[in-house]
């Protein structure tokens, strides 16, 4: 019979995707999907029996009333799959299937309410309709509309410079840089790239005050995000040079909620160096580990030099002085829904250097994607669905007059 065999195949595809997530899911409303799914695949499974009574056995008196409750169930639920697959979903496997469940589901429900002369007890009808719908509606608004939206959390970096010491032979110096990446927040995060540079630059002292027109020239330079200094009437700042650029922290590792992570990395410049402040940064880009799964961690893809398989916005950049370094790793959804009726998702990384800094950028993308340059609004997009986090600390300037006079 048409009817036992769409909720029989409803049963199937809702009891597959509600174990997933009820096992698997990564956060709370992911888990409370999955026990909705798994409710409505017992509850249509009931139908089909109930069904099969109604029409063939006689033998409980209300298989009808059950069979009509149970299909409009189904079809409450498949209809809401079906919106989530055309919002979210890449597969049109899965939208057939849904849209074919609805269908089917919705000629159950009128063809069981057309073979019920009478409903006992009406109210009672019509609190067993609504209440699973009213749980439905309210489960598929929080998971869709109030969680993509809650409140949300991001770690801080902070830097703190040290001394700068003298080497034995008193030639070079060192300026250790200690960097704190704090999460005080209550969700963990994957690091999917760190960077840490420091700029160098020579800073002259003007015998006289400077004259406006120098100093619009320096506001000029703003217009360029590597060489912004600071408008000043007695130093003249020549552009930075790159002196030090290394990642801080591996990538793939990740920083639990109420965590703190430190390191300390070691800038080395020979004594009569020419410069008068080195300047200091780090960044990363983090996601939240209950928005994604990293598999496998992420591992060296490619480089930009002497490489044809990179985006054109990489060859750009690499006419412009700047190198990279890729890395990539498989995205794993944070539950089964989108998981199944999305295409696999990969999220690269590009740790820039060049003479003028350093930077880590991120993409999650389809395989053959990597060179869509995605809009603001996809970007919004993307980075709320996978709680990716760019954080940055710096400029903090060390004067290095103190130990270039020990010489």
């Amino acid at each position: 019979m048409l009817i036992e065999l769409v909720l029989l195949a409803t049963t199937v595809v809702l009891a597959r995707f509600g174990r997933v997530d009820f096992f698997h899911a990564l956060n709370f409303p992911g888990r409370l999907t999955g026990a909705v799914l798994l409710a409505v695949s017992l509850t249509t499974l009931v139908g089909a029996a109930a069904v099969l009574d109604h029409w063939i056995r006689h033998c409980f008196a209300y298989s009808g009333l059950v069979a009509l409750v149970c299909a409009f169930t189904a079809l409450l639920t498949n209809v809401m799959l079906l919106l989530t697959t055309w919002n979210d979903g890449d597969s049109t496997f899965y939208e057939v299937v849904f849209s074919v469940l609805a269908a089917g589901s919705a000629v159950a429900t009128f063809f069981v309410w057309r073979t019920l002369v009478m409903v006992p007890t009406p109210k009672r009808v019509a609190a067993a309709v609504i209440i699973p719908s009213v749980i439905a509606v309210a489960n598929y608004g929080y998971q869709n509309l109030w969680h993509p939206n809650e409140r949300e959390t991001s770690p801080v970096i902070t830097l703190s410079v040290g001394k700068a010491v003298l080497n034995k032979d008193r030639k070079a110096f060192a300026v250790p840089v200690d960097i704190t990446l704090e999460n005080r927040g209550d969700r963990s995060f994957y690091v999917l790239g760190s960077e840490f540079h420091a700029m160098a630059q020579r800073v002259s002292v003007s015998p006289k005050g400077r004259l406006r027109e120098q100093w619009r020239t320096d506001a000029d330079q703003w217009t360029k995000p590597s060489e912004v200094n600071p408008l000043s009437r007695w130093e003249i700042h020549q552009p930075g040079e790159l002196v030090e650029a290394k990642p801080w922290i591996d990538f793939g590792l990740w920083i639990q909620s109420s965590d703190t992570f430190t390191t300390r990395v070691v800038a080395q410049l020979p004594l009569n160096t020419p410069y008068d402040q080195v300047t200091f940064y780090a960044s990363a880009s983090l996601a939240r580990k209950d928005r994604l799964v990293l598999e496998p961690p992420l591992n060296y893809l490619t480089k930009s030099w002497g490489e044809k398989n990179v985006p054109e916005w990489v060859k750009k950049q690499q006419q412009k002085d700047s190198d990279f370094l890729v890395y990539r790793a498989r995205v794993r959804e944070d539950n089964a829904i989108d998981e199944f009726t999305r295409d696999p998702r990969y999220v690269t990384v590009y740790w820039r250097f060049g003479t003028h800094g350093a930077s880590v950028a991120t993409s999650i993308a389809r395989l053959g994607e990597e060179a869509h340059i995605p809009s603001s609004t996809e970007q919004r997009k993307t980075s709320s669905r996978y709680g990716l986090i760019d954080l940055t600390t710096g400029p903090y300037v060390q004067n290095l007059w103190d130990i270039k006079s020990q010489r």
